[in-house]
């Protein structure tokens, strides 16, 4: 990936971010769901995205995830990247976020959040920095504060997560224990 060209406003913001929510479908998979005839659902995670995320909080940054749906395969992807604020079935995403605030003890201004649909603008517009992935619908896109090189459940999440580390100061650390 190459070095993203980032306005000062929008570094600023960045520099302040201590939580990084995501929704799931859309941002951390394609947005694809497989129901299989026996009931099950299987979706894809990107593992870049997930090794991203890890990443993040091996700096200090939580991560979160808020979506409208509920899924046995998401709890079991939260819990392997040790992701502890789950929230799932959240219809009512801005109400959702209120929660989150309150047991993250984090403000808004300390928030990023990445959507993909219309369902996420009430979170876009309480949050610092408002994220949207290169394939999301036109009504986050214009509202977005940045938006993605990379769709959702293709690299997406590890692009925001190396662009925060970056601009917070963090990558070069993160880098060292893979040179050494």
């Amino acid at each position: 990936m190459g070095e993203v060209e980032l306005g000062q406003e929008l570094r600023a913001k960045i520099k302040k971010v201590r939580l990084v929510i995501l929704d799931c479908d859309g941002v951390m998979t394609d947005g694809s769901i497989i129901y299989s005839e026996h009931g099950g659902e299987t979706k894809a995670f990107n593992v870049r995205d997930g090794h991203g995320i890890k990443l993040l909080k091996s700096v200090g940054i939580e991560c979160a995830i808020i979506t409208a749906r509920s899924s046995e395969v998401l709890k079991r992807r939260a819990s392997e990247l040790g992701i502890e604020h789950l929230y799932q079935k959240e219809l009512d995403k801005a109400a959702a976020y209120n929660k989150l605030l309150l047991n993250s003890k984090c403000e808004p201004d300390e928030t990023l959040y990445m959507g993909d649909d219309i369902i996420d603008i009430p979170v876009f517009t309480r949050v610092g920095v408002a994220v949207a992935v290169a394939d999301a619908v036109d009504e986050l896109l214009a509202r977005a504060d940045y938006v993605t090189e990379k769709c959702g459940g293709r690299g997406a999440v590890r692009e925001v997560a190396e662009i925060i580390m970056k601009v917070q100061g963090k990558w070069s650390s993160v880098m060292a224990r893979f040179l050494d």
